[in-house]
């Protein structure tokens, strides 16, 4: 009896995706720490978020001359106090804003900031200082500090693009669904019957493995997940389509701490509008249909939204029409136990570092609010003060 690689390679990645929603085989006893009941969805906004056209100094001179051509005219800004106001295409949040179950979080970053995407990311990944190099992510090391327990589907799932980041870790339950549950379905039923080998125990015993995840894809998911509808207006983008699978597990009863959701192309170094109203109105589309959703499930104090990116972008537009990379920048929590408005300062455009903002917060603030106030774990790796956003 032989089996092909690319049976064993299903097999396996079948077996994560069913385990991701807690179908075991066998059942693992309904035994978790309180603490990760509340599920974490981060979102990345990969190739570094322009957060100064995301949160927009629309009183300040120095931004409109830094920005002849992307500068956001004033009379279009959301504005949300006398100084600073969200960019249009962000209007689809304003009900949470106004509901204060956003938060924007201002200025954050590090010191000696890296530009460069690769290292930038890691850093935000690992909580690391410019100078260190973690092999593990953030959440990773804190499951380290305190397990979550088996009775949760996984530790992890990622939704979006194939790097764990933060979910990153040897020893972390966290694995990848970029497909649609229904999919997987699809996916048991591609896989042949196989004949056992007396003589290779090992493979005897992954055959019967691979009939009991068929009987439990065919049995179990299809009742589980697919029964599973929602009534949100989710985007059809990529990103809508991560947030719809993420608010079916959630509904579904799936107990994760994190999901780790993305979307790319926010390296605009060149013609920058309009993709970048396109970006932002989709995260705005997408995030506003999922805490809707929560919020008719009962769900939604149950969940954190976070956004995290590698860096922000320079202050001043380059000669493309775009903006290069740079540093510091607001991120954004959503939920039903965030207590909204703007936190921290914003970088003041006069006082710049080498064309770039300095930073007024270290974004691992950002990490301590939710490792101590939503999850309640204390971990030695982040120093910083939580900022007392979660209730």
């Amino acid at each position: 009896m032989t089996m092909e690689r690319r049976e064993f390679l299903t097999y396996a990645a079948i077996t994560a995706a069913v385990t991701s929603m807690g179908i075991a085989v066998p059942a693992v006893p309904a035994w978790a720490r309180p603490g990760w009941d509340r599920t974490l969805v981060l979102l990345e906004l990969k190739g570094g978020n322009d957060g100064l056209n995301t949160l927009i100094p629309y009183t300040d001179p120095l931004y409109y001359e830094a920005r002849p051509t992307l500068a956001v005219a004033r009379d279009r800004v959301l504005k949300v106090e006398n100084k600073l106001g969200f960019h249009p295409a962000l209007e689809p949040l304003m009900p949470l804003w106004s509901a204060q179950k956003m938060a924007a979080v201002m200025g954050l970053g590090y010191p000696d900031p890296n530009l460069s995407h690769f290292r930038g990311i890691e850093i935000w990944n690992t909580a690391s200082d410019a100078d260190q190099y973690q092999e593990m992510g953030w959440i990773s090391r804190l499951f380290a500090t305190a397990p979550p327990g088996p009775g949760y589907a996984a530790d992890g799932i990622n939704l979006g693009y194939n790097q764990m980041g933060p979910l990153q870790g040897r020893n972390t339950r966290a694995i990848s669904l970029q497909k649609r549950p229904e999919k997987i379905l699809q996916q048991a039923s591609q896989l042949r019957p196989g004949r056992a080998d007396a003589r290779n125990p090992m493979m005897t015993h992954i055959l019967k493995q691979r009939r009991d995840l068929r009987s439990a894809a065919e049995k179990i998911i299809a009742k589980r997940i697919e029964a599973v509808q929602v009534r949100g207006q989710f985007p059809a983008t990529p990103l809508g389509d991560q947030f719809r699978i993420a608010a079916r597990l959630l509904i579904a009863g799936v107990r994760v701490p994190a999901l780790k959701l993305s979307i790319s192309k926010f390296d605009t170094h060149a013609s920058q509008e309009p993709l970048h109203s396109d970006l932002l109105a989709d995260v705005a589309r997408s995030v506003a249909a999922f805490a809707k959703e929560m919020e008719r499930q009962g769900l939604w104090n149950d969940v954190l939204v976070m956004t995290f990116s590698e860096f922000g972008r320079r202050v001043a537009e380059n000669s493309s029409s775009g903006t290069d990379h740079g540093t510091a920048a607001p991120q954004f929590l959503f939920g039903g136990r965030v207590t909204g408005g703007l936190h921290g300062d914003h970088p003041p455009l006069y006082d710049l570092e080498g064309g770039n903002l300095k930073h007024r917060l270290h974004f691992r603030s950002l990490y301590a609010t939710v490792a101590k106030e939503w999850w309640g774990v204390r971990p030695d790796f982040i120093m910083e003060k939580p900022l007392g956003l979660i209730t």
